[in-house]
């Protein structure tokens, strides 16, 4: 079973950062798009930012400049979060699928608790 795990969450003073992370059981493919999602008290679910295996990146408005998503490889993705704000505070959400399907669908982590303090 594909098992996709999210770690480095916690609890942070705003202006601060934290470095989440997402392995997946059996690495990534090269095919598969790997995503970050949040969904925070009272809001939709909401997408952070998205890598592709050749390094292609996309970010939500609102963490432009201050969220930065990157892999090593096959093995693991990043979101270097920096610049926190009370805002942010969701549950982050490791997500996988291939390119060519649907945003959305595919594999979903557990999610992952980060809190930003004021």
């Amino acid at each position: 079973q594909v098992q996709l795990v999210e770690s480095g969450g916690g609890l942070v003073q705003s202006g601060g950062s934290l470095r989440l992370s997402c392995t997946r059981s059996g690495t990534f493919p090269s095919s598969y798009i790997v995503a970050w999602y949040r969904q925070s008290p009272g809001k939709q679910r909401e997408m952070v930012a998205t890598i592709t295996s050749g390094l292609v990146t996309n970010y939500a408005d609102f963490v432009k400049g201050r969220f930065i998503i990157s892999r090593d490889g096959a093995k693991a993705v990043y979101l270097q979060m920096n610049s926190l704000k009370p805002e942010d505070t969701a549950v982050y959400y490791c997500n996988t699928h291939p390119i060519w399907t649907v945003p959305g669908g595919g594999e979903w982590g557990q999610g992952i608790q980060v809190t930003v303090a004021s």
